[in-house]
């Protein structure tokens, strides 16, 4: 069975193999990545190192390409270089890495062959002629998911200027059409498709977050596939900050879905023995876009900073009092959510120094004592008193040209040259990779935290971070450095103060990422809370992230974003799916309005464990002028359903609702959940009434009759087991 001076290595659990090669040209090579190929026969393990060669016609080099995950120019790979880099003189451009040694979970593999369960892998690789040292580890996940990241060691005395680290794993050819998102303010994940042809899709980030416009995930698969059929290849860069991914086919007949950092020009210049760590690249699969979706909630489930299913419903104040911190108005908020059984009431901007509009403040984190002559104590103290838990909303990255802190540090502003930026909605970033500023920041925060016993920060980026130069450097670039020291604040506080949650809110849904879901516990989906535009917002960032870590608030009644106005049950049925919450002027409710809403909190309440642990799943009906989002429970014994109407549809009669995710064998009984008025222009099949009782086999294959009701409305749907 040995593969003599190479490696063959099979990490496998249910759900994803991932078969590795290192032969002769001593790079790591992805054999298969994908369906899990179960334990592997010895006959098909040393069959591997032959599996691999290729068939070459023309003019091609002597010896099989092998390019490896961190692609090499010099096997003959004629795209994306692994490394992009030099010396002052011009050398070690080209760099040979060789791996030296294979670790599995910190155990030295020799060589030969090697069957292994879901893990890390650590390979150690050198070239001495470039002076360059790589550390590249893979770990497969039980859930599914595959992540990998390249540490860079300069291991000489001259520097190495370094522009570029990008890792890259093949997909077949058969995966013809690409699928990622763009967007803009307020209308984030706005999918789009694409033919795979010869060459390049590049997608490459340079705002100093993700961006309205992030790709987010980068997918491709077959063409036409949909959320339940076709096989699908995924793929997520978890930055904070800028970063590429791309999809290159070569006419050699390769394919490579890859990414990595994107490196501003200076940013990176390695003296002896410094390193430079690549963004964590995430990886997924699955027949469908809801099965290649599971593995990334399952990873995010599983990190320490999970917030778990019981997540508290919220009432922000924003869209009730704007900069308008009245005592009187804030307390009359306060006695009504708590009344409508809120568990978290939120103060948003407005409550520091100076801060009467966007144009004062930021950076001067203390509270304002000509609008709050007793500190915040009064209204946190009310809001526990009502039983509540207290949060608070800081911008902690940027600051107010017009704040004492900027006529006071003028040189703490990020510029690339003599100049700050252009102001971005009236401010600057303030530099964190300056000690003393990372620390002014971290100190008025905890003083904050500790003083009124905060139990969740609302942590807002509300510009893109253009020209990230330290001006101290002379405006060399630090733009991965300043990601790197707000996440630090973010990880020191909780840290300090054990239970704080921070939500990543940047100008809406700015900086949604992997990398950030370490660090922070919920996600702003989108400044935009219309429930029409929220169904597509929601339903796309569930690519990626669960949805308990996802903010879905209820608006009110006119939306202040696009104006339109919307029944209350459209709005709560679309907040269901995520961190439910409350951004409205309860004030200026009915009475009827209130008791509806407060009907929706308690069946959130009542069932949010089901539907923050469950699987997701989506459907479009009919002519597609219908959606249709769900969770079925992680033990299939009820699943919740929503159907939207998104638009005036073209057929009179929707085809079929169907009920996917149920056990195929078992029985379900399926029923509207009735909480308010019901959709407008309802036009009920008979089934509708009492309900109906089938297998999961036939509510998934051939369903139901589709309910008739007008544009903008929306129903919610229980299957139980029976």
């Amino acid at each position: 069975m040995e593969v003599p001076d190479s490696w063959v290595i099979h990490l496998h659990s249910d759900i994803t193999s991932l078969l590795i090669h290192v032969g002769p040209a001593g790079v790591p090579s992805v054999v298969h990545w994908g369906p899990d190929l179960g334990p592997m026969a010895a006959d098909l393990v040393v069959a591997v190192p032959k599996q691999v060669e290729r068939m070459y016609v023309g003019n091609v080099p002597d010896t099989p390409m092998d390019p490896g995950i961190l692609p090499a120019s010099w096997t003959g790979w004629p795209g994306q270089p692994g490394i992009s880099g030099h010396r002052g003189d011009g050398t070690a451009w080209s760099p040979r890495l060789q791996t030296t040694k294979v670790h599995y979970e910190g155990k030295v593999l020799a060589h030969g062959c090697h069957d292994l369960g879901p893990g890390g892998l650590h390979f150690d690789l050198i070239d001495d002629h470039a002076g360059l040292r790589a550390e590249i580890d893979v770990w497969l996940e039980l859930g599914g998911s595959i992540r990998m990241q390249t540490k860079l060691t300069n291991i000489k005395e001259s520097p190495y200027y370094l522009t570029g680290l990008t890792m890259a794993l093949p997909v077949p050819l058969s995966a013809d059409e690409i699928l990622d998102f763009t967007g803009r303010w307020g209308k984030e994940r706005v999918p789009q498709r694409r033919a795979v042809t010869a060459g390049t899709h590049m997608r490459e980030h340079r705002r100093g977050r993700p961006g309205f416009d992030a790709t987010t995930v980068l997918l491709c698969g077959a063409k036409g596939f949909t959320f339940r059929h076709g096989q699908v290849y995924g793929l997520h860069v978890a930055s904070g900050g800028n970063s590429r991914a791309f999809v290159e086919r070569v006419p050699g007949g390769m394919q490579f879905l890859g990414g990595g950092s994107l490196l501003q020009p200076g940013e990176v210049i390695l003296g002896a023995n410094q390193t430079h760590l690549s963004p964590m690249l995430h990886y997924t699969h699955g027949q469908g876009l809801d099965a290649a979706a599971h593995p990334f909630h399952r990873y995010v489930r599983g990190l320490e900073a999970a917030p778990g299913p019981q997540r508290p419903v919220a009432l922000n104040v924003w869209e009730a009092v704007g900069f308008d911190h009245s005592l009187d108005k804030l307390i009359a908020l306060a006695d009504l959510a708590a009344q409508l059984g809120v568990e978290r009431y939120i103060v948003d901007d407005g409550w520091f120094l100076g801060r009467r509009d966007d144009t004062a403040g930021l950076g001067d984190w203390i509270v304002d004592p000509t609008v709050w002559p007793e500190g915040l104590g009064p209204i946190v103290d009310h809001v526990r008193s009502l039983g509540m838990q207290f949060g608070l909303w800081f911008e902690p990255e940027m600051v107010s040209p017009n704040s004492e802190l900027a006529r006071a540090h003028p040189e703490w502003i990020l510029a690339a040259g003599q100049n700050w930026p252009i102001t971005w909605r009236n401010q600057q970033v303030l530099n964190l990779t300056i000690a003393q500023a990372k620390e002014l920041v971290w100190q008025r925060m905890d003083h904050l935290v500790r003083r009124y016993h905060i139990d969740y920060i609302k942590w807002d980026h509300n510009r893109d971070t253009i020209d990230a130069g330290a001006q101290a450097l002379g405006g060399r670039s630090v733009a991965g450095s300043q990601v790197a020291a707000a996440l630090e604040i973010m990880d020191r506080l909780r840290a300090d103060h054990p239970g704080l949650e921070i939500e990543s809110c940047s100008s809406g849904g700015a900086r949604i990422d992997l990398e950030m879901a370490c660090h922070a516990q919920r996600f702003w989906v989108s400044d935009c809370i219309d429930p029409l535009e929220r169904q597509s917002l929601q339903r796309w960032t569930m690519q990626l992230m669960p949805p308990e870590v996802l903010g879905t608030h209820i608006a009110s009644e006119r939306n202040q974003s696009t104006s339109r106005r919307h029944d209350l049950s459209f709005r709560a049925i679309t907040a269901l799916w995520g961190h439910m919450g409350i951004e409205w002027d309860l004030t200026e409710a009915t009475d009827q309005e209130l008791a509806e809403l407060a009907g929706w909190v308690a069946w959130y309440k009542n069932n949010r464990q089901q539907l923050l642990t469950g699987d997701m799943v989506r459907d479009v009906v009919g002519d597609g002028s219908m959606w249709l989002h769900g969770v079925v429970s992680s033990d299939a014994t009820v699943g919740f359903y929503c159907l939207a109407s998104v638009g005036f549809a073209v057929n009179e009669i929707q085809d079929r609702l169907r009920f996917p995710g149920l056990d195929p064998q078992a029985r379900y009984h399926v029923q509207a959940v009735n909480l308010g008025t019901g959709p407008a222009g309802l036009i009920a099949p008979p089934w509708l009434a009492e309900g109906a009782t089938s297998t999961g086999a036939f509510l998934a294959e051939v369903g139901l009759a589709v309910p008739y009701f007008h544009p903008e409305q929306a129903m919610l749907f229980e299957a139980r087991k029976q």
